[in-house]
């Protein structure tokens, strides 16, 4: 018979005292790296035609967007497909030569000529209001256009 009793050895407690660290880790995270939209669409969610040649914008801090589409509130802006917004307002083709220079002050110099226009126009959209804005954007020599699609044969 031995002298010391052996005691039986159970699973170990699981230490939960670096678990608060790991969860503000994880929040912190994604606070930092989630961005939220900047803009609140006025016109519904375009409808965008499809492309068979898709590519994708690299730099999105240097894209300005432009949509066109039908309007959510037609009491207010009217009945049809030719409504154009600009950040968060429904706007006119006129008013586009103003909203790019605004948006060109609020980047460096030296990033001017990377900037893009990307154009989110709906399907039903009128070809004539397209056709104003790059009118517009000829006018402040804003050459360098996006046209969004979905990827995919219709």
């Amino acid at each position: 018979m031995s002298k010391f009793k052996k005691k039986k050895k159970g699973m170990p407690a699981v230490n939960t005292a670096s678990l608060p660290d790991i969860v503000f880790m994880l929040l912190f995270f994604f606070m930092v790296t989630t961005t939220m939209r900047e803009t609140t669409l006025k016109i519904e969610a375009p409808r965008l035609p499809s492309a068979t040649e898709v590519k994708k914008l690299e730099h999105k801090s240097l894209v300005i967007t432009i949509y066109v589409g039908k309007s959510k509130d037609p009491n207010r802006d009217g009945v049809g497909y030719n409504k154009i917004q600009l950040n968060d307002k429904i706007a006119s083709a006129d008013q586009v030569p103003a909203f790019i220079m605004a948006s060109r002050e609020k980047v460096s110099e030296a990033e001017i000529p990377f900037m893009t226009t990307s154009i989110k126009a709906d399907k039903e959209s009128n070809v004539g209001t397209i056709n104003d804005i790059r009118l517009k954007l000829r006018d402040v020599n804003a050459l360098k256009v996006s046209y969004s699609t979905q990827k995919g044969a219709e």
